[in-house]
């Protein structure tokens, strides 16, 4: 029945630092309808998984957590120090694959995974 995530959305107060911070952190194409496409291809999982209101995988006060495949996560952390955007987390690896973390503007923990 379910083909796929339609979409995210939230709300910001800062929407013109939010879009260009995640074009330029993240390199999402965002339109002037304040949104882009993300298109998945072979190799590319989307994971829906519930969590615990305690559960310390993420900060308690924060509802949702955004986690973004990546090709390559050593290119994407020296991306990341390139242009100057601290981990929010040390780099992990488990059998799941390999994460890091980063907050965006608004303070959002973002993992980035790769498999």
């Amino acid at each position: 029945m379910i083909k796929g995530f339609g979409g995210i959305f939230w709300r910001t107060n800062n929407l013109e630092a939010v879009k260009k911070w995640y074009s330029d952190v993240l390199k999402l194409e965002i339109g002037n309808w304040n949104g882009t496409v993300i298109k998945p291809q072979s190799g590319n999982e989307t994971i829906f998984s519930f969590f615990a209101e305690d559960d310390s995988y993420f900060p308690t006060d924060q509802q949702v957590m955004l986690n973004f495949q990546v090709y390559d996560l050593n290119e994407t952390i020296q991306h990341f120090e390139t242009i100057g955007v601290p981990l929010a987390k040390e780099q992990e690896s488990s059998e799941f694959g390999k994460f890091v973390w980063i907050k965006d503007p608004d303070g959002r923990l973002i993992e980035l995974w790769e498999k």
